[in-house]
């Protein structure tokens, strides 16, 4: 164990890993929760939903295999689970147009891109492409939808009716979910800010306990809770339900949505997973010292390449497209610096498959904060955009207004990119724009005009 995980070369122990492994599941373990959630509350452009249990388990699958990869292939201290920006863009962006079916579909081929970009060097030339001030922006942005989406769900924030949105359901806020969303969230933010290990995950168990004994005690409509209704689950052990892995058609969101639709859907995923996932594993390892001197991770090759394979089983497990979560950190600071310590996160993720009843009893009123606290976490990225530099500021700006005002993340890429292109070749910059920047603005002008086109030609 010590010549395959190279405990002595990085100055680690089995002792260290074990903790730093579990120390990770602890802070990324409410993807259990949230991404059912997440997942769940939308509906495919036949109406339908998907299951929750069948979503937690899938989840948890996908999760215990991708983290057992990354620690055996890559060696890397990383936890992996499904993407919270990534399954907004799914959920919200892809199923609209498509079956659910489809949109995995979609993920899988977004895995299987990054795989290629990951083996071929492509990445460098896409890195190089997008800049660097957009991928942060794009970051922000998705963590600004993904706020508006945990106060809608719980009901803080409704549809207004003399303006857009407004202040609860009524213009004020009323009734238990909304109060114990505030409750969680303030439980949450103040265990996080104190360091609380496990803050996100003990916040939501005890809202969503509190909503139980709430639910228990007074009589509340179900339709007030939204997709979950807090109850006393009728077991606490249950056989994981399968139901959901291989139910997925790979190309025909082509067909349903159209190519242009299902390409900007497609690029979406494949640049905010990849990009995601560079930046979160070159911050960690440096956290972890496992950076050279030349800013290099050891076998980053091989951890792109799990990244790309961990997407594709996200897609097929319907739990939506897996990537290296942030929170690994947490495992890195109790002393992770091996791929053993994903192998614990990802065996304990294995062991969480018996329990998954108790995931369906926690309301969105107990899962919200989560969101809106990760959105917090993700706004930081905005003090990387060089907001004195009008040229990136105004088209970074573009990119994370319209995600949450048009809540949609392809539309606020888009407009950015574009936005971008435009301003350089304005300023006289065209050279400085790579080609594969023109090919990505031409996609985007043709999704924004697709209706347009679509009535000339009808």
């Amino acid at each position: 164990m010590d010549r395959f995980f190279e405990l002595s070369a990085r100055g680690t122990t089995i002792g260290r890993e074990v903790r730093g492994g579990i120390t990770t599941f602890m802070a990324m373990a409410y993807i259990i929760l949230l991404n059912p959630i997440i997942l769940g509350g939308a509906a495919d452009v036949t109406g339908a939903k998907l299951s929750i249990p069948q979503l937690t388990t899938s989840t948890i699958l996908a999760a215990a295999l991708s983290t057992l990869l990354i620690g055996l292939v890559g060696n890397a201290p990383f936890g992996v689970a499904a993407g919270l920006g990534l399954n907004a863009v799914v959920a919200y962006q892809a199923a609209p147009y498509m079956t659910w079916a489809q949109a995995m579909g979609l993920v899988v081929l977004e895995g299987l891109i990054i795989v290629l970009l990951a083996v071929s060097g492509l990445r460098q030339i896409i890195m190089n492409s997008i800049p660097l001030a957009l991928k942060h922006a794009i970051s922000v942005g998705i963590g600004l939808f993904i706020t508006l989406i945990g106060l809608v769900d719980a009901g803080f924030v409704g549809r207004g009716t003399g303006s857009p949105v407004q202040l609860g359901a009524t213009g004020h806020l009323t009734g238990w979910p909304v109060t114990l969303f505030c409750v969680g969230l303030l439980l949450m933010v103040v265990l996080y800010v104190r360091r609380v290990r496990g803050a996100i995950l003990i916040g939501i168990v005890a809202t969503a306990v509190l909503a139980v004994l709430v639910n228990t005690v007074f009589t509340i409509p179900p339709e007030r809770w939204g997709v979950v209704v807090p109850r006393v689950p009728e077991a606490v052990v249950g056989a994981p339900d399968f139901g959901l892995v291989g139910q997925v058609d790979v190309f025909g969101g082509f067909t349903r949505a159209g190519a242009i639709t299902a390409t900007v859907v497609l690029f979406t995923l494949v640049l905010s997973g990849f990009f995601d996932a560079m930046g979160t594993i070159i911050g960690v390892s440096d956290e972890a010292g496992l950076v050279d001197e030349e800013g290099r991770v050891p076998r980053l090759g091989a951890i792109l390449t799990v990244d790309g394979v961990a997407g594709a089983l996200g897609g097929v497990t319907s739990s939506s497209a897996n990537t290296v979560f942030v929170e690994s950190a947490a495992g890195v600071g109790e002393g992770a610096r091996t791929g053993l310590a994903a192998v614990v996160t990802g065996t304990v993720f294995a062991l969480t498959l018996l329990f998954t009843p108790i995931a369906t009893v926690v309301p969105a009123a107990a899962a919200a904060p989560a969101l809106v606290l990760v959105g917090a976490l993700m706004m930081t990225q905005v003090k990387n955009i060089p907001w004195d530099d009008l040229a990136i500021a105004v088209p970074a700006f573009l990119t994370i207004a319209l995600m949450p005002f048009t809540y949609s993340i392809t539309n606020g890429v888009g407009a950015g990119v574009i936005a971008y292109t435009v301003v350089q070749a304005a300023l006289g910059r065209v050279r400085r724009i790579p080609w594969l920047l023109w090919a990505v603005t031409a996609i985007f002008i043709l999704y924004f005009a697709v209706e347009a086109v679509r009535a000339l030609f009808a």
